[in-house]
């Protein structure tokens, strides 16, 4: 999670107009993820921001979110559009979470 800290915390300094994150939470557990969301939610704020994602949670506040399947964009919306859609997005999105609740138990 240092690794994802420290390009979050270069990107505040250079404050770029445009921001691409590439996976910016996948190798990092579940408490590091929040502080990493806390710190882009910052970052993202007034600017336009490209988050290229497998973890859906760290796209949750998304303004647009575009869901691909096999290389084709098949969904786009916000989250909570997205999920009354229960289309492709709601089903990997439930998918994660059904995941992380059976870890739980």
């Amino acid at each position: 999670g240092q690794k994802q800290l420290l390009t979050i915390a270069r990107a505040i300094v250079t404050d770029p107009a445009m921001l691409i994150l590439d996976e910016a939470t996948s190798s990092v557990d579940t408490r590091t993820e929040v502080l990493i969301q806390k710190a882009m939610d910052n970052l993202m704020k007034n600017r336009t921001s490209f988050i290229i994602a497998h973890r859906l949670s760290t796209i949750r506040n998304a303004d647009r979110i575009l869901v691909m399947d096999q290389g084709d964009i098949v969904e786009q919306g916000s989250h909570d559009d997205l999920l009354a859609k229960n289309g492709f997005y709601a089903e990997l999105y439930n998918s994660q979470f059904d995941v992380a609740d059976n870890n739980l138990n």
